[in-house]
């Protein structure tokens, strides 16, 4: 007869994410793991596969729980540009933010530390900054329809600028202590879209 489970396998998860979000994946061992998780060895690998399965599955929970609320912001009815510029002010406040800039952004962090030498971690990474783009292109794209953008800009163009911006200040905000670096840069980068 199988044996059941004797924690939550979501809550394990979330629990590894936020170790991993913390530590980094090389940073974090199994044991690490084991004594943060509280579970043993063998049902982690169970349940999640060995620590790279289980940071690729922590990495998915983070987008799964994030990509939503940037949607959400970015196709609001009404003006577009608005939502965009607040989007991009998010990322910055929260990149200068010293209670949040220690721990950065997750993917930025897998891009950083995995996705130059780990094909799967450059998969994930590179889909959630397609989403994010085409999120930001879409809602260019209504406000070139609705009349806030200027005709000569280019929406693809500037959603790329616009993320490449954005998990930039993600990168200097975790390395900087002046907030300004990372405010002032995004408020010149809105200034390309009057």
């Amino acid at each position: 007869m199988a044996r059941t489970k004797e924690f939550d396998p979501d809550a394990a998860l979330l629990s590894a994410l936020d170790l991993f979000w913390r530590k980094g994946y090389e940073a974090t061992s199994m044991a690490d793991l084991v004594e943060h998780l509280g579970i043993g060895r063998a049902s982690i690998y169970a349940t999640f596969g060995n620590k790279h399965d289980l940071y690729l599955k922590a990495l998915d929970r983070y987008g799964e729980a994030h990509n939503p609320l940037l949607a959400l912001e970015l196709s609001q009815p009404g003006p577009a540009l608005p939502a965009v510029r607040a989007v991009v002010r998010r990322f910055a406040a929260e990149a200068a933010d010293d209670a949040r800039r220690e721990r950065g952004c997750f993917v930025t962090n897998t891009a950083a530390e995995l996705a130059p030498h780990d094909d799967a971690a450059a998969r994930r990474v590179e889909r959630s900054w397609g989403h994010v783009e085409t999120l930001l292109h879409s809602a260019l794209l209504r406000a070139r329809a609705q009349g806030e953008l200027p005709e000569g800009r280019d929406p693809q163009a500037m959603a790329r600028m616009l993320l490449v911006l954005m998990q930039g200040v993600r990168v200097v905000g975790k390395a900087s202590t002046d907030p300004a670096r990372v405010l002032d840069a995004a408020e010149q980068a809105l200034a390309l879209l009057d």
